[in-house]
């Protein structure tokens, strides 16, 4: 999503995009370097080769990285920012990150042979604002643990919940687009780049105005008002849908888009034959959902508190994908309900020797490797290599999969180990070609 519901965050808003010689210089050799990887003919053959495994036509797993502590990543000052304007460190960064995971850690990443200048969108929170502590263990770490006052305790508390407006800064997205053009026109093409992939959890959200232990309770005491506030969460995503839309920012992601918690999305199935390339609609993209609180929640209630609410999202789109964290090994009968699924994401905390065999040849199956093998002085290869070779024989001979390597908070200041995993992924899903 372009934003977290929970949170108010204002768009960036610059006069002018003026850059200094010293900033200019530094893009300018990033691009070309970035130029010089994306001209490399082995993208186009992992694009056919993720097509392929989306189209459910694998020739072998695929594997990817993401997710990553790059606060913990910086060898050789290869992530160190050097340019000093705002916007600047923002598009040095992502080049940077895209360079440096090429270098280390590539696995079947595909290079874009363009530069993306997203449209500048900015969309309202959802009403509330998330009322939390905070305790951290790393200062330079995104992740933290988290105690969430309640907000929501009673049907009149709803009413905090809002619609979102959407909106687009057009001349903020035509001064990034003269910068950029500017940058970069004698290295590599720049395009526009609306809303992609969505992010759709309404209960990611919701736990943190219910509380957690609260809103698992709040299913037996009190379920009319956790279904009404499950309801409002869909409408406030399908207003925000609409809007995109309507204001015609919706732009593709049948490309190295990640789709859901997993992988790229290529497919020939998408944007359909309809498609009008001058209007991007749902139906021409994927959709999403998923209940990671619902790790332990029955198939029953599952449908009735998350599932069931999320068709109104899931029907819209030309094809899906479901789950993240939560163990979805015993729910494989829901799964089928959903329309046009393709993936399915089978965490670690899954049995693979019951969900792989149940999912098939139906679906792609999005295998997320526990990252907990990065923390401390745990790591062996080794063990990275017995669990993905697990995963394969629980699949067998007509399963299609995906490996994502996910949810990686630390990696103990040890980003060689990564890499290293980086290598042995590959190396599996080489051995596994058909």
């Amino acid at each position: 999503m372009l934003h977290d519901p929970g949170n108010y965050t204002p768009p960036l808003v610059f006069e002018d995009l003026v850059l200094s010689p010293a900033d200019r210089d530094v893009l300018r050799r990033l691009g070309a370097e970035l130029a010089g990887i994306a001209a490399l003919g082995v993208h186009k053959e992992k694009a056919e080769l993720w097509r392929r495994l989306n189209d459910l036509e694998s020739v072998r797993p695929m594997v990817w990285i993401n997710e990553i502590p790059w606060h913990e990543m910086n060898t050789d000052d290869e992530l160190t920012l050097r340019t000093a304007h705002p916007w600047a460190r923002e598009l040095e960064t992502r080049l940077r990150r895209t360079i440096y995971q090429w270098r280390h850690m590539a696995c079947d990443m595909v290079v874009n042979d363009w530069i993306e200048c997203p449209l500048a969108i900015h969309s309202t929170d959802f009403g509330i604002h998330e009322d939390v502590d905070v305790a951290r263990t790393d200062a330079g770490n995104e992740i933290v643990s988290r105690h969430f006052r309640i907000q929501i305790k009673s049907a009149e508390d709803l009413a905090k919940i809002r619609m979102p407006r959407v909106t687009h800064d057009a001349k903020q997205t035509g001064l990034a687009f003269a910068a950029m053009n500017d940058l970069f026109k004698d290295i590599m093409p720049v395009r526009k780049l609306g809303q992609t992939h969505i992010w759709f959890t309404p209960w990611d959200y919701l736990i943190r105005w219910t509380g957690v232990e609260e809103a698992m309770v709040m299913l037996f005491d009190d379920p009319d008002l956790v279904n009404a506030a499950v309801e409002l969460m869909t409408d406030a995503w399908m207003t925000e849908l609409d809007q995109f839309e309507a204001q015609n920012l919706l732009s593709l992601d049948c490309d190295n888009t990640r789709i859901g918690s997993g992988g790229y999305g290529y497919t020939k199935e998408l944007p359909g034959a309809d498609f009008d390339p001058l209007r991007v609609k749902p139906k021409n993209m994927w959709g999403c959902s998923n209940a990671q609180i619902f790790s332990d929640v029955s198939p029953e209630m599952h449908w009735e508190f998350a599932m069931r609410h999320d068709f109104r999202w899931l029907e819209r789109w030309g094809l899906t994908y479901y789950g993240c964290c939560e163990p979805l090994q015993n729910k494989v009968a829901l799964l089928r309900k959903i329309p046009n699924l393709r993936k399915v994401s089978v965490s670690p905390w899954n049995d693979y020797g019951k969900i792989l065999p149940a999912l098939g040849g139906e679906y792609v199956a999005s295998v997320k490797p526990t990252p907990a093998i990065f923390a401390g002085d745990s790591w062996n290869p080794e063990e990275a290599r017995a669990n993905l070779r697990k995963a394969l024989r629980a699949g067998g001979d007509f399963s299609h999969i995906e490996f994502i390597m996910k949810d990686i908070s630390t990696v103990a200041y040890k980003p060689r180990n990564l890499w290293a995993w980086a290598d042995v992924a590959m190396d599996v899903a080489r051995r596994a070609e058909r």
